[in-house]
C-alpha cells in the first residue's frame, strides 16, 4: 500500500481545547519523514502521534528543549491519557507547524517561555490523548467482536474482561479512520489518583544524548558545502554602517564574501575562525544618531528613580484593586521605599547562532530558538520570503533564559544566505557579540508605599515601576491593544496577599538600549521590592515575618502551606544558628505556582554569603518532581548570581562589560546547598522553570537586614 493511501485511510486529526493532534497508524520512520515533507496543501499526519505496527510509538514535542524538561513533559501527557508503555515511546522535536503544534497560551504560536509550556498544553493535549485512547478501544472492540465497555487499557494494550488483549501495534494493523471521533471533555480525564506517569520521576529523554555527546545543538549543525559567517555590529545599539572598507578583510585567505547588512557587515569564510579574523580587519564608519548614545547608566537610573518618586506622574494603571489612595490616606503608619535594578545579560553557554540555506524560492533554517514562530517572522521580515517559503528546524538549546525567544540571529543567517544562494551558511556570534548586543533585563526604578491600620494590618499598597518596554518593542500591536500595559515588564506585581487597596502603575521609558525577556523577567525585580517591603512592614509592626505573611494569605491555603512547610524545613524561629548568621524569608506566587523560600546568610568582607537555601513549592500537578527540584535549584543559582554580581553598565550607549572578565557571575565556592520540597496537590499545573528566582533576592536582603539593620534596595546588592 502506498504511503499516500496510508495517510488518507489511517491518519486523522484529534483535538479539543485549541490543539489539533494528528494520529497515524502503521507509518514507519521513513514514511514519517516523507509525511513531514508532504506537498503544500496535502495532509501530513506527522504530529503528534504515530503508532507503528510493531507497537513502537513516536510522539512529537512541540516546545523547545533548553534544559527545562519540556521534551519529556508534554509527550508524557499524551502517554498518560493514552496509557502508553513509556519504554516503547520515542520522542522527536516537532516541525514548525503552529496550526497543529501552537501553544494556546501564546495565541497558537510555537513559543517556549514565560513558564507557559506545561500550563498551555496540559489540558488540550491530555484531552486529545484521551480521545486517541478511545479510538484505540473502539478499534479493538470491532476487531475482537466485543462491546467497548468491556475493554480497558494499560501499558500499550487493550484488555478484555475475559483476558483477551490486543497490543496497540496490533490495533495499528487494522485500525482505520473512524466515521465519528469520540467526544471527550475535562470530566473524563484521569483523576490524580489514577496517574501512572504524571508525578513519576521518569528519565528525561534529552539527557542521555547530552551526556554522551551525541546531542545536536544549533552550533553543531553541519551541511555539505557549508560556510561560516561572523558579523560586525556597531558599538552602540541602533547605529548602522555608513561607509565600509573591506580590503583588509577580503585579503585574508579563506574569505569568500563580504556582505553589507542593514545593521552591520558580515564576513563569510571557510571557517568561523577565518571569518572572525577577517571581520576584525573591517574598517567601518557608523552613524552617530542612535538614541542609545545618550544612555549613561548612572544618570538614567537617577532619572528613573526621580520619576518613580514623582507621584503626580501616574503613568498607566496596570492593576487597580480597591482604593489604594484612600487606604493610604487613612493609614495609621506608612512605609515608603525606592528600589533599583541594573540591566543584566543572559550569557547563554551556547552563543547565538543559526544556519540558513537558500534553495530556489525557499529558505531553510536550523536554529537553537525558543520560538519557531518568531524565527519565521524574523526571517520573513529580513529576507522578504513568505512564511510558507520558510522551513524552521528547532535544535536543542545551549541555554535560553528568554534570550532565544527573539530571533535576530536567525535574521542574520537569512540575510547572509540570501546573499550567497545555494550555499548553507552558519552565523555564529562571539561571546562579546552576545553581551554587547543582548536584549537585557531592563533597568528599573520602583517606588512603593505601604500603609497599615491600627492593628498593623497592611491595608494599602502603591507600586510604581519605571522601565524600558519589552512588549512595546517586540510586539507593538499587542502593547497598543493592552492600553500601554507591558505585561512582561510588570509581571509579578500581581499579588495573592489580601490587601484592600492595591494600585500598580507602569511608567515607560525609551532610552535606546533594548530590553528583553530574561529568566523571571518582571518578578525578578517586582517581587524583590514587594517582599522586602512586606518584611520591613512586618518588623515595623513588631510581627514575625512568617506569621505576618500567613495572615496576609488567610484566603490562600495553598500559599500558606508552602510557607509553613519552608518554615518547618528551615527551623524558622527555632533553629540555633552560628554566630553572625541569620535567616531571611520570601514568598512568590508568580506563574500560578506558590513558592516559599528561606535562606541562611552571613556577611563576609561586606558581602552576603548564602550558606543554605530551603524552598517549598506547590505547582499543582508536578509532572516530574525531580525535575521540579532541579528547576528550583537552577533558578536559585541564576538569581543568586544576579543579586550578588551581575550588571551591565553603559557610557554613551557603549557597554562597559564585554566578556566574563568584566561581567562577574557566581563562582562555585559561592554556591549554597539548596533543599527543595515539592508539595503534590491536585490542581492544574503552574509554571516552574523560573519559579525559584524571584524569592532569592528578597530572602537574602531580608536576612541582611536582620544582620545589619540596613535594608537593601538595589540589584545587584551594594557593599553592606
Amino acid at each position: 500500500m502506498s504511503t499516500t493511501a496510508q495517510l488518507s485511510r489511517r491518519s486523522f486529526l484529534l483535538g479539543s481545547g485549541g490543539v489539533a493532534i494528528g494520529l497515524s497508524f502503521g507509518l514507519g520512520q521513513a514514511e514519517l519523514a516523507q509525511a513531514q515533507t508532504a506537498a503544500p496543501g496535502g495532509f501530513a499526519p506527522n504530529g503528534w502521534v504515530n503508532i507503528d505496527t510493531d507497537g513502537q510509538v513516536t510522539l512529537y514535542s512541540p516546545a523547545s528543549e533548553m534544559g527545562q524538561g519540556t521534551m519529556t513533559a508534554i509527550p508524557m501527557l499524551l502517554a498518560e491519557e493514552m496509557d502508553l508503555d513509556w519504554s516503547r515511546v520515542t520522542v522527536r522535536q516537532a516541525p514548525s507547524d503552529p496550526k497543529r503544534f501552537g501553544n494556546p497560551r501564546f495565541g497558537g504560536g510555537m513559543t517556549t517561555g514565560a513558564s507557559r509550556t506545561v500550563q498551555g498544553y496540559y489540558e488540550p493535549v491530555r484531552l486529545a490523548g484521551l480521545q486517541a485512547r478511545l479510538v484505540l478501544v473502539n478499534a479493538a472492540a470491532q476487531a475482537l467482536g466485543v462491546p467497548a465497555a468491556e475493554l480497558r487499557t494499560e501499558a500499550g494494550r487493550v484488555v478484555h474482561t475475559s483476558g483477551r488483549q490486543m497490543g496497540y501495534g496490533d490495533i495499528a494493523k487494522v485500525a482505520q479512520t473512524p466515521a465519528e471521533l469520540p467526544k471527550v471533555d475535562k470530566a473524563m480525564l484521569k483523576p490524580m489518583a489514577q496517574f501512572k506517569l504524571i508525578g513519576q520521576d521518569l528519565d528525561r529523554v534529552d539527557v542521555a544524548a547530552k551526556s554522551n555527546g551525541s546531542a545536536q545543538y544549533g552550533i553543531d549543525v553541519r551541511l555539505p558545502g557549508m560556510l561560516w559567517a561572523s558579523i560586525l555590529r556597531a558599538p552602540v545599539q541602533g547605529e548602522t554602517p555608513v561607509a565600509v572598507d573591506d580590503s583588509a578583510a577580503r585579503a585574508v585567505p579563506g574569505v569568500k564574501h563580504v556582505v553589507r547588512l542593514p545593521h552591520g557587515v558580515a564576513v563569510v569564510a571557510n571557517s568561523f575562525h577565518t571569518a572572525k579574523t577577517a571581520r576584525d580587519r573591517l574598517q567601518v564608519t557608523w552613524t552617530q544618531t542612535a538614541k542609545a548614545r545618550a544612555h549613561d547608566s548612572a544618570r538614567v537610573k537617577a532619572e528613573y528613580v526621580a520619576r518613580a518618586q514623582k507621584l503626580d506622574d501616574a503613568g498607566v494603571d496596570f492593576i487597580q484593586h480597591g482604593d489604594a489612595g484612600q487606604q493610604l490616606a487613612g493609614a495609621v503608619k506608612t512605609f515608603a521605599a525606592t528600589y533599583t535594578s541594573e540591566m543584566v545579560s543572559h550569557i547563554c553557554l551556547e552563543p547565538m547562532n543559526c544556519t540558513a540555506h537558500l534553495s530556489g524560492d525557499r529558505i531553510e533554517v536550523w536554529a537553537p530558538a525558543q520560538s519557531a514562530s518568531f524565527v519565521t517572522g524574523a526571517v520573513a521580515a529580513a529576507s522578504g520570503f513568505k512564511p510558507e517559503q520558510i522551513k524552521v528546524n528547532i535544535t536543542l538549546l545551549g541555554g535560553g533564559f528568554g534570550r532565544r525567544v527573539e530571533a535576530d540571529y536567525a535574521a542574520d543567517a537569512a540575510l547572509v544566505a540570501k546573499a550567497v544562494p545555494g550555499t548553507p551558511v552558519q552565523v555564529i556570534w562571539t561571546r562579546e557579540d552576545d553581551m554587547t548586543h543582548d536584549k537585557y533585563r531592563p533597568l528599573t526604578g520602583q517606588h512603593l508605599v505601604a500603609g497599615v491600620d491600627a492593628q498593623g494590618k497592611l491595608v494599602g499598597l502603591l507600586h510604581r515601576v519605571v522601565s524600558e518596554g519589552i512588549y512595546a518593542r517586540v510586539v507593538p500591536p499587542a502593547f497598543k491593544a493592552s492600553g500601554g500595559k507591558d505585561a512582561p515588564v510588570m509581571e509579578g506585581s500581581e499579588i495573592t496577599y489580601d490587601i484592600p487597596g492595591h494600585r500598580v502603575q507602569f511608567l515607560i521609558e525609551e532610552r535606546g538600549i533594548q530590553a528583553g525577556f530574561w529568566r523571571g523577567v518582571g518578578p525578578g525585580y517586582t517581587k524583590f521590592a514587594i517582599e522586602t517591603l512586606v518584611d520591613e512592614v512586618a518588623h515595623g509592626v513588631q510581627a514575625d515575618p512568617l506569621d505576618y505573611r500567613l495572615q496576609l494569605l488567610h484566603k490562600q491555603p495553598r500559599a500558606q502551606a508552602v510557607l509553613r512547610e519552608v518554615g518547618r524545613m528551615s527551623g524558622w524561629g527555632k533553629a540555633k544558628l552560628p554566630k553572625g548568621h541569620a535567616l531571611g524569608l520570601a514568598f512568590s506566587d508568580a506563574w500560578n505556582t506558590f513558592c516559599g523560600m528561606v535562606v541562611q546568610v552571613s556577611i563576609e568582607q561586606g558581602r552576603p554569603k548564602v550558606h543554605k537555601v530551603w524552598s517549598a513549592v506547590d505547582c499543582g500537578h508536578a509532572l516530574q518532581p525531580r525535575n521540579v527540584r532541579a528547576q528550583i535549584e537552577g533558578s536559585v543559582i541564576f538569581g543568586l548570581s544576579a543579586l550578588l554580581h551581575e550588571r551591565m553598565d553603559f557610557q554613551g550607549g557603549v557597554p562597559q562589560q564585554t566578556n566574563l572578565d568584566r561581567y562577574r557571575v557566581l563562582r562555585a565556592n559561592e554556591t549554597p546547598l539548596v533543599e527543595v520540597k515539592v508539595l503534590m496537590t491536585d490542581h492544574h499545573p503552574g509554571g516552574i522553570g523560573e519559579v525559584g528566582l524571584p524569592p532569592v533576592a528578597p530572602a537574602v536582603a531580608n536576612a541582611v537586614a536582620r544582620l545589619t539593620g540596613q535594608r537593601v534596595r538595589s540589584l545587584p546588592f551594594p557593599q553592606v
